[in-house]
This record gives structure tokens, sequence and C-alpha cells, in this order.
């Protein structure tokens, strides 16, 4: 099995599971994006970072081509991919990010979740879109939260 390790200030967190979110939860510079990944990294005493990468609407994304295969047929019906997928086909070539702290965006929307927004996005093509936007039915994002006394560092 791969194991994916994030780093964080010498803090290491293992990738424990992506999903996806159409529309975006975040905004970057105000603007929606059609579709946002999250990769859910963990350490080892469950403290959570979490990796958001925009779509934008463009050339198909050959990592979403494997993933989209097996991808659920109902809204809340969790699979197993059947072989490894190379996360880093989901991160843009920069990966320069945003952080803050902040919540899950899903039920109980806990607290202490460390954000890594990349700053710049990836492409899917609309069929890429449209077909995720079919299997959830209905938008599955969390709307913007207010930033608060958050501090975004850039």
């Amino acid at each position: 099995m791969l194991r994916v390790l994030l780093t964080l200030a010498g803090h290491h967190y293992e990738l424990r599971q992506f999903h996806f979110h159409a529309p975006s939860e975040n905004t970057i510079e105000g603007h929606s994006y059609p579709m946002e990944a999250h990769l859910v990294h963990a350490d080892k005493e469950g403290n959570l970072a979490v990796v958001a990468v925009m779509f934008k609407q463009g050339k198909a994304n050959p990592t979403l081509e494997k993933i989209w295969r097996e991808m659920p047929k109902k809204m809340l019906q969790e699979k197993h991919l059947p072989q490894s997928v190379n996360a880093m086909g989901l991160l843009p070539k920069d990966k320069t990010y945003y952080r803050f702290n902040g919540s899950l965006t899903t039920p109980p929307c806990s607290e202490g979740v460390t954000w890594l927004v990349m700053k710049h996005y990836i492409t899917a093509s609309k069929a890429q879109i449209e077909a995720f936007e079919r299997t959830v039915g209905v938008p599955n994002n969390r709307p913007v939260q207010p930033i608060n006394a958050r501090v975004i560092l850039k």
C-alpha cells in the first residue's frame, strides 16, 4: 500500500481519503469553482489537515478519469478504489497555498482542522464535472463561511 505523507511545520500527516464537492466550498479572491477536491490527512493523534484543490472546466483530468470509473452510483455511497491512484494527479504543478485553521465542512463540522487551499486550480472536462454532479444530484457544498477572526496565511 502506497503511503502519501504531508509534512507541515515538521508535523507528519498521512492521506486517509479524498472526496469532492460541487460547486466549490472555498473561494479564491471571491471566485467560486465548479468543483473542489478535499484530500484529508491525519496525524497519529487524529489531528486533521485538508488540502483543497479547485477544478476549472477545461481539459480532462486523467486521474479523475480513473476515479470516476469507480464512482458510486448514488450520493453517500462509499467505494474503495480497486487499485492505487496517484493523488499527485489531483494537485496543480504550482503547490503554493493559503493556510488557515477551520472546521470540517460536513457534520459534525468539528473545529481544529488545518486547511491548505491551493492557490492554483487544475482542470476537469465538462463531462467529468457533469458526471459528478449527476451522481450527487444536488449541490453538496457547504456555503462559504465568514472569516471571523481566522488568519489566512498567504
